[in-house]
C-alpha cells in the first residue's frame, strides 16, 4: 500500500458482498457484531452503506441508513487502522452523509469521536453503556412466550412507539433472522414488550429489549437469560433509564464499552422510557 491520501480514495456504495470487510472492521475494534446483522441492515436501507477504496483496496467505510422522510441513522464510520490520519474517513463521512439530504441524523459515537461529531453538528443526547459478563440462571417469567409469526404485525406497531421512526422493512429481517431468538411479553392483552437475543462474534447480544415496566423488562430479561446461562451476553443500555442499568447489575453484568446517542436535530416523540436495551449501536 502506498502513502495514498483522501485525493486517490474513490468511494462508492457497499453491498452486501462487503459487509464480511466492514463487518470484520467492526469486529477489529471490539463491537461484536451480530452473525446475521448484514442483511437485516440492508433491507432497511440497501443504499445507505458506502465503502471507500485506495485501488481494489477497501479501506473506510460508513453507514447512513435512512427511515422514511426525516430520520437517518449513521453508524459504521471505519477506516483501517495502518491508513488513519490521511483524511480517508472524513472523505468517507462527506460520502455517507449526503445520502441523508435534510434528515435529522443519529449516531451513536464512541468516546474518542464524540469532539468530532459535535463540530459537525450533533448534539449529545445521553450515554449508552454496554453491560457485558455471562448470563446468569434466569427464570422463565409467566406472560412470556416466543414470538409467532401471528405476532409481527404487533411486534411491529410496538417498536415503532419505541424508536424514533418506523422500520418494517428491517423488523422482517431482524425478527425472522438466523439465531435470532424474539420473545414477546404477552398477559392476555396488547403486548407489553419484546427482546430479542441473536448470536455475535463473541457470545450473545439483547437487543431490543423493549417494555412497558420495569417487571415487563425483568420478565422478558429473565427468560433470555435462562436460554443463554453460562454464555457471555451483551446488552447496550440508554444511562438515563435506571431502571435497566440496575437490572444489569442486580444480573452481575459490567460496564464494557460507552457511546453517547447524539443528534443533528429533533426527532419525534418516542417513549425513551420503554428501551431496556438497544437494538444496535449501526443503526439505532
Amino acid at each position: 500500500m502506498t502513502s495514498a491520501g483522501a485525493e486517490a480514495l474513490v468511494v462508492t456504495r457497499a453491498t452486501l458482498d462487503d459487509w464480511p470487510v466492514i463487518s470484520g472492521w467492526a469486529a477489529d475494534e471490539g463491537w461484536n457484531p451480530g452473525l446475521a446483522d448484514g442483511p437485516a441492515f440492508f433491507a432497511q436501507d440497501p443504499r445507505g452503506f458506502f465503502i471507500g477504496r485506495l485501488g481494489e483496496e477497501p479501506v473506510s467505510a460508513v453507514s447512513v441508513v435512512t427511515y422514511g422522510a426525516d430520520y437517518a441513522f449513521l453508524g459504521c464510520y471505519l477506516v483501517r487502522p495502518d491508513l488513519r490520519g490521511r483524511g480517508l474517513g472524513l472523505a468517507t463521512w462527506k460520502a455517507g452523509l449526503a445520502h441523508a439530504g435534510p434528515r435529522t441524523i443519529g449516531l451513536d459515537g464512541v468516546v474518542a469521536q464524540q469532539d468530532n461529531y459535535r463540530r459537525s453538528g450533533f448534539e449529545f443526547a445521553h450515554r449508552t453503556v454496554r453491560y457485558a459478563g455471562p448470563a446468569p440462571a434466569g427464570t422463565a417469567a409467566p406472560g412470556v412466550r416466543p414470538a409467532e409469526k401471528a405476532d409481527h404485525d404487533a411486534v411491529t406497531a410496538y417498536d415503532s412507539a419505541c424508536h424514533p421512526a418506523e422500520r418494517p422493512r428491517f423488523l422482517a429481517h431482524w425478527l425472522t433472522a438466523p439465531g435470532h431468538r424474539v420473545l414477546v411479553r404477552d398477559e392476555g392483552g396488547p403486548l407489553t414488550g419484546y427482546a430479542v437475543l441473536r448470536p455475535a462474534r463473541d457470545g450473545l447480544r439483547i437487543g431490543p429489549l423493549f417494555a412497558d415496566t420495569p417487571a415487563d423488562a425483568e420478565a422478558l430479561f429473565g427468560a433470555l437469560t435462562a436460554e443463554a446461562a453460562g454464555r457471555d451476553i451483551a446488552i447496550d443500555i440508554p444511562e438515563p433509564n435506571k431502571a435497566a442499568v440496575a437490572l444489569a447489575e442486580r444480573a452481575g453484568l459490567a460496564p464494557s464499552f460507552e457511546t453517547a446517542r447524539m443528534y443533528t436535530g429533533p426527532v419525534r416523540a418516542f417513549a425513551e422510557d420503554r428501551v431496556y436495551g438497544v437494538t444496535t449501536l449501526e443503526l439505532g
